[in-house]
């Protein structure tokens, strides 16, 4: 078999989460929009190339040889900034391209007052940035479809992991134990969006997958295990009534579902941490919390 070479459009937390996790599997190319970040890609096993928007010719002769595409770039009022400049490139000057996945969000469900939702549901998204990612989703489709290729659409429930999580949260004093009751969210662990990437790349699988745990749990129980964990009394509960929220933070609690996963699984791929315990119990054990950095090739 030929050697992958991937290419990740914003490669932020999840990119570097998806290159630690297989390394020397592929060569791996990935877009920030700050060279200060430069350093921390490579030590993550990503070769760094500036997107500001425009493809420059760097991004244009690494697209020419990339074999698998990941695109982790929200979509803005405008349309997707990926697709905007790319789409002519896409179709024409990537003969090697086997497959694209695009990183989206449960978010795209709406709201459906905690009833199980699976990728067969309705997509009623209630936030502007939702409503984009739809219109996204059926963009990368419809591109796919266009170039005969396979793309998998990743829905992604709450993302933490190393350096983001209730465990930091605890330490440093934000943690809020906000109670709205009945409200569930669903969360997926970073190195789970990297495993299951790799395996819908390892065989050129398309299609719509809910990338999410398989406990959607109340999140003033995380904050509550969490806290057992450290030994600490956990903040006290807040009724979600009396708590002061941004605009954005409130929005959140306007949508309540419990996001089903089978299809990723009926893939083949197995979850490393199918629930917040099991993920925050990995994470107190091996003193990755606080710091994502502490994983990097180069310090392990």
């Amino acid at each position: 078999m030929s050697e992958k070479r991937i290419f990740i459009f914003g490669a932020g937390y999840s990119g570097k989460a998806f290159a630690l996790a297989n390394q020397g599997a592929a060569t791996i190319v990935g877009t920030t929009r700050s060279r200060e970040k430069f350093e921390t890609l490579r030590n993550s096993g990503i070769e760094p190339l500036l997107f500001d928007g425009a493809l420059t010719d760097e991004i244009g002769a690494a697209l020419k040889q990339t074999t698998h595409m990941v695109v982790s770039v929200a979509p803005e009022e405008s349309g997707d900034p990926v697709l905007d400049v790319g789409r002519a490139a896409i179709m024409e000057r990537m003969p090697a391209l086997q497959w694209i996945g695009y990183l989206s969000t449960v978010g795209v469900y709406g709201n459906h007052d905690g009833a199980w939702v699976d990728e067969t549901a309705q997509c009623r998204p209630v936030s502007k940035r939702s409503v984009m990612r739809v219109k996204a989703e059926t963009d990368w489709l419809r591109l796919g479809s266009d170039r005969c290729l396979p793309v998998a659409i990743l829905r992604l429930s709450g993302i933490y992991g190393p350096g983001r999580n209730a465990l930091v949260n605890v330490e440093n004093g934000t943690a809020r134990r906000l109670v709205k009751p009945g409200q569930v969210f669903n969360r997926i662990h970073c190195d789970d969006i990297a495993g299951a990437l790799w395996q819908l790349i390892s065989g050129n699988t398309g299609g719509i997958f809910n990338v999410t745990d398989d406990e959607p749990a109340p999140p003033q129980d995380v904050v509550a295990y969490a806290a057992s964990l450290m030994g600490v009394e956990p903040p006290p509960e807040i009724p979600f009534d009396a708590a002061q929220l941004s605009p954005m933070a409130r929005s959140f609690y306007g949508e309540n579902k419990r996001v089903a996963n089978a299809a990723i699984k009926a893939a083949g791929y197995r979850f490393r941490f199918p629930d917040y315990r099991a993920a925050l119990d990995h994470l107190w054990a091996s003193g990755d919390w606080r710091d994502g950095e502490a994983r990097s090739p180069m310090k392990r």
